[in-house]
């Protein structure tokens, strides 16, 4: 199975760096010593606490694999590459809602990075894919549930 390239900012690439190692040894040793006292209470055919605490295990395991996944595929974004004549990943992006006449801003992120009480939107989502590669001034459709959203971009920054 070939894996896809996952696209993040060095700021992404280095939060999940300190995930990853926060889990690795912090979390690890937590949940080991949780284990270590649910095992101190006995027979383990009854015990909630150890069966939580193995569940807890897995769990963290689970989430290591998947971080190191992302940063073994990560392509780091070279900050110095973006440019704001067309939309790309990195772009902070102000739009206006043809239909409601409300203009809305966005930072266009790769999809480990999303972050919607801070207005970052992946590069896959239905609004972040159809924005990619617009230009200023120019009209956008998305297709959603309700219809077609028609977008105006009004500016492209860094």
């Amino acid at each position: 199975m070939e894996e896809k390239e996952i696209l993040l900012t060095q700021e992404g690439y280095d939060n999940l760096e300190k995930e990853v190692e926060y889990l690795r040894t912090e979390k690890r040793a937590e949940i080991a010593e949780r284990i270590k006292v649910a095992l101190g209470f006995g027979d383990l055919s009854e015990n909630s606490e150890y069966d939580e605490a193995k569940n807890a295990q897995a769990s963290n395991e689970i989430r290591i694999a998947e971080l190191e996944n992302k940063l073994r595929y990560a392509k780091i974004i070279d900050e110095s590459e973006i440019d704001t004549k067309t939309v790309q990943v990195g772009n902070k992006v102000k739009i206006l809602d043809l239909e409601f006449n409300e203009e809305l801003e966005y930072t266009i992120v790769g999809s480990t990075e999303v972050d919607l009480s801070q207005n970052k939107i992946s590069n896959e989502s239905p609004i972040g894919s159809a924005l990619m590669g617009a230009k200023k001034n120019q009209v956008v459709e998305v297709a959603a549930p309700a219809g077609t959203i028609k977008y105006k971009v009004l500016s492209i920054t860094k």
